[in-house]
């Protein structure tokens, strides 16, 4: 029974210590299906097609290149910290 909970203990020390990294992943899954539910949205208040494409393309482009410039500070932080753990020579 105590190695149930010291598990769940260490499991929940890995989630608080990866909070971060979950709510990046979050912004990083609505943004990239906004442009979907933004086209659900205006054809449920039944605007025409070329509306919807134009709306989604716009909403797309942004959520992209937001996106981009999350994973690049992301990369970049997990590379410094890659570069700054001394590498073992055997």
């Amino acid at each position: 029974m105590p190695s149930i909970f010291s598990w769940i203990k260490k499991e929940f020390s890995y989630i608080k210590k990866s909070f971060m990294d979950i709510i990046r992943g979050l912004i990083l899954f609505i943004l990239a299906s906004s442009g979907l539910s933004i086209a659900i949205l205006l054809r449920y208040f039944d605007y025409n097609g070329t509306v919807i494409t134009f709306f989604g393309l716009i909403v797309e482009f942004i959520a992209l290149l937001l996106c981009y410039l999350l994973l690049r500070g992301y990369l970049k932080s997990k590379e410094e910290q890659d570069t700054s753990k001394p590498k073992e020579k055997k």
